[in-house]
Formats: C-alpha cells, sequence, structure tokens
C-alpha cells in the first residue's frame, strides 16, 4: 500500500527533557594530574537535556530554542507558572544522547542518534542561538538569566536541587 505524503509525520529530530530546578550543578571537565574538576552551575532555573536525532538540521534549532524560553513550566513563588524568561531563571544545558535510545528486547540501541560529528554541529549552533536570543530577550527588560551548558560527548557527573520531580518531555 503507497503510503498518502500528505497525511505523513514529520521526520522525529530531537528530544529534549525539561526539569524544574532550585540549583543545579555539573563537571564539564573531569580533574587530571595538577588540574581540578570544572564545573558549571545554575541556580534556580531549567535544566533541558538535549538529544539530535539522525536527520536534524539547523531549521529545528530555532523551535527547540522557542519552545524551552517561552514554555510556562517554571513555577513562582506563588504557584503561577510562567515561562523561564519570565521568571527569570537559569538554563542549564546537557547534552544527553541517551534520549535517543530505545529498548530492545533488555539493551539499548542507539540506532537514531544523529552522528557525533553533525550532533557536535549542531548542538553548538543551538547553544549560539540558544544564548543570543537570551541576551536579546533580557536587554530589553533588566533580566539576569544565566545560560550554561555541558560538554558534548563527554560523560558529566551532575547533581541538581528540586523543588519537585516537574520533568517535562518534549519530542520536535
Amino acid at each position: 500500500m503507497a503510503s498518502d505524503a500528505t497525511n505523513s509525520t514529520p521526520a522525529l529530530q530531537a528530544r529534549v527533557v525539561l526539569q524544574q530546578c532550585l540549583s543545579a550543578r555539573l563537571m564539564i571537565q573531569p580533574a587530571s594530574e595538577g588540574k581540578e574538576a570544572e564545573y558549571v552551575q545554575i541556580e534556580r532555573g531549567m535544566v533541558v537535556y538535549v538529544c539530535f536525532l539522525q536527520g536534524a538540521t539547523e531549521e529545528i534549532i530555532s523551535k527547540i530554542a522557542s519552545s524551552i524560553l517561552n514554555a510556562r513550566l517554571s513555577e513562582t513563588d506563588t504557584g503561577r507558572l510562567v515561562s523561564i524568561l519570565d521568571l527569570p531563571g537559569d538554563v542549564l544545558i546537557i547534552p544527553q544522547a541517551t534520549l535517543g535510545g530505545n529498548l530492545k528486547g533488555k539493551g539499548m540501541q542507539y540506532h537514531r542518534n544523529i552522528g557525533k560529528d553533525d550532533g557536535l554541529k549542531l548542538y553548538t549552533q543551538f547553544l549560539e542561538f540558544l544564548e543570543g536570543t537570551v541576551q536579546n530577550s533580557t536587554a530589553k527588560c533588566d533580566k539576569n538569566i544565566a545560560v550554561k551548558y555541558g560538554t558534548y560527548g563527554n560523560r558529566q557527573v551532575f547533581s541538581m536541587e528540586t523543588n519537585g520531580p516537574y520533568t517535562h518531555y518534549l519530542e520536535f
């Protein structure tokens, strides 16, 4: 049976998990001989895990960034939900290739993940776009939002304090 192109679903290009936090700390460089480990840290805000899948293109970057920054998922002290820009809150981006996995039997397979070089390129472009968008948004209203991020392709030690398991999973 032939498929109807007008009813086809666009190919999945990325998976993102958003987690509200009170603080978070991520090791971006492990300790080495004579050098201590390096960390980035944010205060109240959002942790964003991102995974690009095969077929992902630069066009998806603005859609992901807009969703992250504008979705009303951050809780104020009064319990009202606002965007991370309106809170305002910090953002920590963590590259998370395991989001591209699928369970097959008892093991995980990552055949849908984008290649490492292409993934690094999209991740870098995503960070640049997100930082620029935050700078443009906050310059107009005197808000201070930090954007911190992890190292693509490295195993990273992570800790977070959260005010509830308020986690959202998005596909693009």
